[in-house]
């Protein structure tokens, strides 16, 4: 359509032409005394055509001439930045196949090119950010190849180019790179260095959270990785299984790392409501308190919304989680002067008669009613639950409870029974 819309165009100014030239009977009449020259407007319009042709293409030839050294200049810039494209993507490549000491050599040539472009006065917009990767892919291999010195000669050089203005983008990486290296290093004081330094954005992404994790466990900073494994988990760092699992495992080295009742206080109050919540954590931090001699009956209530999970949700706790439990209870049960207080009688007694098929609440029932003098109802509890305890501990200190009651009443062949069990088990 384009080709027949410009056949008609042409056709169009063919006979326009045709019809100007055709039927043209005008003259010009050039005076130059003593002669007079008469010659057709048409052979007038035509030599003025192509004089402007000639000139034209004049113009452009040398247009052409002037421009060969410019055009040569940029020839030579061209050539140099593919080679230097070529090597950086070899140093790149390198790198990535691991031939490191390939890409300290190819990262050394980009430099060394882009130096001799810069002595020759061919300077590049982008130099500098050009010379920040070469310097920081050079150390990267040294870094593997365990030369230090080479490492640190490259990275001083790359955050000296990182910190010039048009090389600001850079900068972040090249302390990132640092902040990993020195966690390679095992030198968590410097790896929480370079991230502190780092701006508040490129703090909270998830490379940075990563290191900052890594080193704050090495630092053995248990609160501080804590507080990172957080954001981790909000930032979807890592799967949810494995983001309550980590959390959970730092929530449990916090609370351990507890000297006194005061800091475990504080511990307690500094972890969320999610991880409060958790059995493990829960136990922990209480069974914590408990040796640390704090305060019994406010230290329990720690464990109210495991229990009421337990006992609201049956099968929401495992095995272990609902041993665990009852073993914190009946410590401090214990170390409350042997028996719990009005509330927690109550909850025992109201689980114990929803569930009455429960072998562990059987066991706590039976283990209250003792320290509540109780015996023959602690008796009839706790042979009840002995069949179908599955845990050791508890069965043996099941039995064992059986022997106390049995030397309550003076019977020494049941008491010494229940101790062989208890001894067998």
């Amino acid at each position: 359509m384009r080709a027949a819309l410009w056949f008609l165009a042409l056709f169009g100014i063919a006979v326009a032409i045709a019809l100007f030239a055709g039927n043209n009977q005008g003259t010009i009449t050039l005076f130059w005394p003593p002669y007079r020259v008469d010659v057709s407007l048409n052979l007038v319009l035509l030599l003025l055509a192509l004089l402007f042709f000639v000139l034209h293409v004049a113009l452009r030839a040398l247009s052409a001439l002037f421009a060969i050294p410019g055009q040569a200049q940029r020839w030579r810039i061209q050539h140099h930045e593919r080679a230097l494209h070529t090597a950086l993507l070899d140093a790149l490549s390198h790198l990535i196949a691991g031939r490191f000491i390939r890409a300290k050599k190819a990262a050394e040539a980009v430099l060394a090119r882009e130096s001799a472009m810069a002595s020759s006065g061919e300077t590049l917009a982008y130099s500098a950010r050009l010379r920040t990767l070469s310097h920081l892919l050079a150390a990267e291999s040294a870094q593997v190849l365990q030369d230090k010195s080479a490492r640190e000669t490259h990275f001083r050089q790359a955050l000296e180019q990182a910190s010039k203005r048009e090389a600001q983008e850079t900068r972040d990486g090249v302390q990132l790179r640092a902040a990993r290296w020195a966690v390679e290093d095992r030198d968590a004081p410097a790896a929480l260095q370079w991230l502190d330094e780092l701006p508040q954005g490129a703090a909270r992404r998830t490379l940075a959270l990563r290191l900052r994790l890594k080193a704050a466990r090495m630092a053995r900073q248990t609160h501080l990785a804590l507080e990172t494994a957080r954001l981790l988990a909000k930032h979807r760092a890592f799967s949810e299984v494995a983001a309550v699992g980590i959390v959970r495992g730092l929530a449990l080295e916090y609370v351990a790392t507890a000297h006194d009742p005061q800091q475990m206080q504080t511990i307690w109050r500094q972890l969320d409501e999610t991880e409060r919540a958790t059995p493990e954590v829960a136990v922990a931090a209480c069974r914590r308190m408990l040796e640390l001699g704090g305060d019994v009956v406010p230290t329990l209530n720690w464990l109210l919304p495991v229990w009421e999970r337990m006992v609201t949700r049956p099968g929401a706790l495992t095995d272990a989680q609902r041993v665990a439990l009852m073993q914190v209870l009946v410590s401090g049960f214990a170390q409350s002067g042997g028996t719990p207080d009005a509330q927690w009688l109550t909850r025992i007694e109201q689980a114990q008669m929803s569930n009455p098929a429960d072998a562990v609440l059987q066991y706590l029932a039976g283990i209250t009613c003792m320290r509540l003098q109780l015996w023959g109802k602690a008796q009839q509890l706790l042979k009840q639950a002995l069949p179908r305890l599955q845990d050791a501990t508890l069965e043996r200190n099941a039995w064992a409870a059986l022997a106390e009651l049995a030397e309550q009443r003076g019977d020494a062949l049941a008491a010494t029974e229940a101790w062989k069990s208890a001894a067998r088990v």
